[in-house]
């Protein structure tokens, strides 16, 4: 019979009801239309194919794929966990985007009393909720939906501050996220698990298994997060050839980190055999380790090299400091986020460092001022104007060094992991208050726990099960078929 403790029957309609509630009101007195997308605007000099969705939505599609199958098929992995890692995952992120709306609208599209909404508030809402998916991997499997909607509620208003004071105050680049989106989510994530931390679950559980097919669907999502991460990384970037060398090196560095990632596999593997844990997760550390820099006159080659780096810092991360992590400082990282994330965003934070310094006009010639926007002169600087010679649309900046710029971009990651880390024990503090349906360590990654489960699941555990049903179909015997195999192998 169910633990009436996990019942989500009154606490999560109870919690979805209230915090739709809150959203309607928000929305309703805060949320109306930005000019683009407002009729009243509109009028006989309106050019509709200049219109910013034109621009953004392509973008917006691709970020969606990525949140909704990427993420949600590469959390499916686990054997009786495919239910609650691609469903839950379409819970969180579908009220994540709805928050993030309001949360990030209130700091970057809040004027004249209102949070003015297009396409542009819909892409930035997709990244923050790519944070709370990332912290989402640390926990997979040990945590409620209830639990997990908590975690969202209180992880995006951490990220949003976060966001604004580092953007406003620090003003550093960072294009594909890989400070704000991907060392935040992990940092935080650790600091949600460091709080649940389930010691029985150190040496393994009996659930904690994969199946051909899972891997399958969790190899589908990493193909979907491969395919769009370009656009990820390149969205927010200058139009033009920022724009265009984020995607290229977003490529070659996933290129990089693919092909690495089979090598190592192999190599790491006792029998030479690959992994398929590596192939869903190693394979995409090019696309956080080039993010930093993704914008920037980095070479082609440093992008691919890059990509070597993140994906041997990855691999290793999952083979030795996962384990060492679990057991000595209490950091069950269920997805290995610190690998895929953590270590590839420091990765990527130095080398938009080192690139940051190298930054000269010799190799960006006026266009470094566009790129390294607080670089450019300050108002009533004389040398503004003559750049605006060659760019009318140069904006004035703060006149800052490289050097001075360097050290903003360390501060930043400072500041990001310490906030993040101390948001995520004070979310884990919150989530361990009783009655919001955590599961027992024995109902641990088991989607009987929370949803209605087909007849077959307790049925099927595997592959061999399911094929056990297609030999009886055809009336042949396990044993009958492992036979044929031998003979066959035998005539080979």
């Amino acid at each position: 019979m169910k633990n009436k403790s996990t019942n989500l029957r009154v606490r999560l309609p109870a919690l979805i009801f209230a915090l739709e509630v809150m959203i309607v009101v928000l929305y309703a007195v805060f949320v109306t239309y930005e000019d683009d997308a407002n009729a009243l605007l509109q009028n006989n000099q309106t050019r509709p194919m200049e219109n910013s969705l034109y621009q953004n939505y392509p973008f917006f599609t691709d970020i969606q794929v990525m949140i909704f199958l990427g993420f949600g098929c590469l959390l499916a992995f686990f054997r009786r966990y495919g239910f609650g890692g691609m469903v839950f995952n379409f819970l969180i992120a579908t009220f994540t985007i709805q928050w993030a709306i309001l949360v990030q609208g209130f700091f970057q599209f809040y004027y004249d009393g209102k949070i003015h909404l297009g396409v542009l508030n819909l892409i930035n809402a997709e990244f923050a909720c790519a944070v709370v998916l990332i912290s989402f991997g640390a926990v997979l499997g040990k945590t409620s939906p209830v639990q997990l909607l908590i975690m969202a509620v209180l992880e995006i208003p951490v990220f949003g501050v976060t966001e604004w004071a580092v953007m406003k105050y620090l003003k550093i680049n960072d294009a594909g996220g890989s400070i704000l989106i991907h060392i935040f989510a992990c940092y935080f994530g650790l600091g949600v698990t460091f709080v649940l931390y389930r010691p029985s679950l150190n040496e393994g559980h009996p659930k904690e298994t994969v199946s051909y097919q899972s891997d399958l669907l969790s190899v589908m999502g990493t193909l979907f997060l491969w395919v769009f991460w370009p656009s990820f990384n390149s969205a927010l970037t200058f139009k033009g050839d920022d724009q265009h060398r984020a995607v290229l090196h977003t490529f070659i560095g996933l290129s990089a980190s693919t092909i690495t990632a089979f090598a190592l596999s192999s190599l790491l593997s006792k029998n030479g055999k690959i992994s398929m844990a590596d192939v869903q997760n190693v394979t995409l550390a090019g696309g956080v380790t080039v993010g930093a820099s993704v914008d920037m006159m980095i070479s082609p080659v440093a992008a691919y090299v890059l990509g070597i780096l993140g994906c041997i810092a990855c691999m290793l991360g999952y083979k030795y400091l996962s384990p060492f992590l679990a057991h000595r400082l209490r950091l069950q990282d269920q997805c290995g986020i610190h690998n895929l994330h953590g270590l590839t965003g420091l990765i990527s934070s130095l080398a938009g460092i080192c690139a940051i310094l190298l930054a000269n006009e010799e190799t960006y010639g006026p266009s470094l001022y566009q790129t390294f926007s607080h670089r450019a002169p300050p108002e009533g600087d004389p040398l503004l104007a003559e750049l605006q010679e060659f760019i009318p649309d140069l904006e004035a900046g703060l006149g800052r060094t490289a050097q001075e710029q360097a050290l903003f971009q360390v501060a930043a990651v400072c500041g990001t992991i310490a906030v993040a880390a101390v948001g995520g024990l004070l979310t884990g503090v919150v989530l361990k208050l009783p009655y919001l349906a955590s599961p027992s360590d024995e109902k641990c990654f088991d989607d009987e726990l929370f949803f209605n489960v087909p007849p077959d699941y307790n049925c099927v555990s595997g592959p061999q099960d399911v094929w056990s049903y297609v030999l009886r179909d055809t009336n042949i015997t396990n044993a009958d078929w492992c036979n044929k195999n031998t003979e066959q192998e035998e005539d080979e």
